[in-house]
C-alpha cells in the first residue's frame, strides 16, 4: 500500500535564494553515487549552475523545507532544430520517499518542457537502479529506438 501524499507540498522552479535549502539534498544525492559527501563542493557546484542559469532546478517544498529536487540541463537537437532537456538529477529526501514527490517533480519537468517548446526530456539511468526504468516508463518515458549512448571520458 502506498503512503499518503505529502500535505501542502509545492513544486516550483528554484532560485539562488533556495540554495541553502536544496544543497543538503544535492549533497546526499551526490553521496549516494560517489560515496564522497562534501557539502561545500555540492553547494558551490549547484550555486554556480543557478547563478549562471546553466541549469533549471525544480524543487519540492513542504513549507520552507526542501524535500526533493530535479535538475535539468539544456541540450539542442540539430535534427529537429529544437531545445531538449537532459534530466540529470532527481532526489527525494529518504523520509518522504514513496509519497509522490518524485512523480510530482517529473510532472513539473514535463510541464516545463512543454512551456519551453522543447522536443524531449532525456534521462540516463544507471544499470544499478532498475526500479528507475519502471518509474520513468510508468511516467511515459520510452527507451530510445534510434540511439545507443557511448561515452568518452576526458582524462
Amino acid at each position: 500500500m502506498a503512503a499518503h501524499p505529502i500535505p501542502m507540498m509545492t513544486v516550483r522552479k528554484a532560485t539562488l535564494d533556495d540554495l541553502d535549502a536544496i544543497a543538503p539534498l544535492f549533497d546526499a544525492y551526490r553521496e549516494f553515487f560517489t560515496k564522497a559527501p562534501d557539502l561545500d563542493v555540492s553547494r558551490r557546484f549547484l550555486g554556480e549552475r543557478l547563478e549562471r542559469g546553466e541549469s533549471t532546478v525544480l524543487a519540492a517544498f513542504q513549507g520552507a523545507a526542501a524535500i526533493g529536487f530535479l535538475q535539468l540541463y539544456p541540450l539542442f537537437s540539430s535534427w529537429y532544430a529544437k531545445r531538449q532537456w537532459f534530466l540529470s538529477d532527481l532526489y527525494v529526501d529518504a523520509a518522504v520517499r514513496e509519497r509522490g514527490v518524485g512523480k510530482r517533480l517529473v510532472g513539473a519537468a514535463i510541464d516545463f518542457a512543454n512551456e519551453t517548446a522543447s522536443r524531449a526530456i532525456l534521462v540516463e539511468l544507471p544499470f544499478s537502479e532498475p526500479h528507475l526504468t519502471r518509474f520513468y516508463t510508468h511516467l511515459g518515458f520510452d527507451k530510445d529506438a534510434v540511439f545507443e549512448l557511448y561515452r568518452f571520458v576526458v582524462k
